[in-house]
């Protein structure tokens, strides 16, 4: 495993870090700023429209620029939103913070993909994206927990001034360890970059990023209150739910990208289909206290499973200039993120309770499921044409089917490439 992988997944940890730990400190921070708990959940949706904007905005400015350097700007410019986060007197400069941090996210993802792609051979880009993935599901692991219970006893911003050190370490280990693949001399133009959306493909997939991981942030935004308020857990024990949260990311996501190497479409059918029971059983027992446990594993297991796949699908279906649609698709899970955020805060407010942003999450991806097949089905008859054409196209130039007078004449032995 080249170590280039690690220092992109060590990136990819403390972003993590930032876009979910104040998921378990949202009680915290509304008491702490005097804001409701629908307007604590905003610092998150907030998060991820910037995460879109950055996604879109800074990796269309920065396709002709050299990726290492990419990288270490969005670390800077992501040390510093979690700098202004921490020492944000009120609201409004908070969430100013979580914008400046959340710009780096999405190109770093999106660049970062392309760059872990160009790592290996082709039959596993899948997996090597699944590796700097895993600094994500690492930061819920271990850091989100962590992070957690530090806010919990030190104030909510504790966290963010541990997430800037982070981010520090990170800039170096991109600094020392990246190296930027010799095909990124080649400059791809923006132009070329956007030819890639002509492809019915690339929409549908992001499409289906938006809702399936909309569809599991959705129940997990208010996941305190829901642990809390619903199951019936202590605020202390919740920083250790999300470590069986956390882990059924790290399976899921390994499995997700082995999966996904030897099928993209099936893996992502099969997963989206099974997160959708899994949250309707969420749903159903969540005054259950043991069931609510196994839920947690599997909820982050098949949500973030579907990462490797969603991501890899994009990058094929691009073609030649895979940059801004693999950054597009990381602002298509962050847009999921939001939606899902913004749909269970309604439900809330609305007095439907700590269940419905887990109904809402579940009508998601059930919907995803459905694009997600019929994405499939379209990719297969493409397939097919495609096969049934090539028969034809190879009689077509059959020599032996040209009148005489058309035969081409052949090339010299010495100019042929071996």
């Amino acid at each position: 495993m080249p170590l280039a992988l690690i220092a992109l997944a060590l990136g990819a940890f403390g972003i993590g870090l930032t876009e979910f730990v104040i998921m378990g400190l949202l009680p915290d921070v509304a008491r702490d700023l005097g804001v409701s708990e629908a307007a604590a959940g905003w610092l998150i949706s907030g998060y991820a429209l910037g995460v879109v904007i950055g996604a879109l905005g800074l990796t269309a400015a920065t396709t002709k620029l050299p990726r290492k350097p990419v990288l270490l700007g969005l670390l800077v410019l992501f040390i510093l939103g979690n700098l202004l986060t921490a020492i944000a007197p009120g609201y409004e400069l908070a969430m100013v913070g979580r914008i400046i941090a959340a710009l780096s996210h999405g190109a770093y993802f999106g660049i970062g993909s392309v760059v872990a792609a160009s790592l290996v051979a082709p039959q596993k880009q899948a997996g090597a994206i699944a590796i700097m993935f895993t600094g994500l599901t690492a930061a819920n692991v271990f850091g989100v927990p962590f992070g957690t219970f530090l806010g919990q006893e030190y104030g909510w911003r504790a966290p963010f001034w541990v997430i800037s050190g982070i981010g520090v370490l990170a800039f170096a280990g991109i600094a020392l360890l990246v190296h930027a693949p010799k095909s990124n001399t080649t400059q791809v133009s923006l132009r070329s970059e956007l030819r890639a959306f002509r492809s019915g493909q690339v929409w549908l997939s992001l499409i289906v990023t938006v809702l399936a991981f909309g569809g599991m942030f959705g129940a997990f935004t208010y996941i305190a209150y829901t642990l809390t308020s619903v199951t019936g857990f202590a605020s202390a024990t919740v920083p250790w739910l999300l470590v069986l949260f956390g882990a059924g990311l790290v399976v899921g996501n390994w499995a997700g990208g082995r999966l996904a190497d030897r099928s993209i479409d099936g893996t992502l059918i099969a997963f989206i289909a099974i997160l959708t029971l899994v949250l309707v059983s969420f749903g159903l027992l969540a005054s259950s206290q043991p069931a609510v446990v196994v839920i947690l594993v599997l909820m982050g297991g098949f949500g973030f499973g579907t990462v490797p796949g969603l991501q890899s699908r994009i990058m094929r279906y691009a073609g030649g200039a895979p940059t801004l649609a693999s950054g597009a698709n990381i602002g298509a899970f962050n847009v999921g993120n939001a939606l899902g955020a913004w749909a269970g805060g309604v439900g809330i407010t609305a007095g439907l309770g700590y269940t419905s942003p887990i109904w809402v999450g579940a009508s998601f991806t059930a919907v995803a499921l459905i694009f997600m097949s019929v994405a499939a089905v379209a990719a297969r008859r493409q397939t097919v044409r495609a096969t049934e054409a090539a028969p034809q196209t190879l009689r077509s130039q059959d020599p032996s089917s040209m009148p005489v007078s058309a035969h081409p004449t052949p090339a010299p032995l010495t100019s042929q490439t071996p």
